[in-house]
């Protein structure tokens, strides 16, 4: 069965980073995309970005572009999300996902297999 696991979170100070890990098991995904979402307390899940199958091409949402960076080490089935200069509205639980039939899918339904999460909390 296929799963993906998320790691890495955890509390930083504004400003810092942190890299979050996305491994997947039971299934190569390598050659589809894969995508990181977030929800902040009372809100929605939004799209933080992703990295197209085979080409490796990245996309991501406005707020995060120049701060935050997707990549994948095919050899271990990971994807990793590189946040940057947090802010403190950056804090939510992030998830790891990935799309078997969209090319660059930015919206949840678009998503097949999802992680658990992994808690992001940034303090001012």
């Amino acid at each position: 069965q296929a799963q993906l696991v998320e790691s890495g979170g955890g509390l930083v100070q504004a400003g810092g980073s942190l890299r979050l890990s996305c491994a997947a098991s039971g299934r190569t995904f390598s050659t589809y995309t894969q995508g990181w979402f977030r929800q902040a307390p009372g809100q929605e899940r939004e799209f933080v970005g992703g990295i197209i199958g085979n080409s490796g091409a990245t996309y991501a949402a406005d707020f995060v572009k120049g701060r935050f960076t997707i990549s994948r080490d095919n050899a271990k089935n990971t994807v990793y999300l590189q946040m940057n200069s947090l802010k403190p509205e950056d804090t939510a639980v992030y998830y790891c996902a990935a799309a078997t039939r969209w090319l660059a899918p930015t919206e949840e339904y678009q998503y097949e297999y999802w992680g658990q999460g992994t808690q992001v909390t940034v303090s001012s």
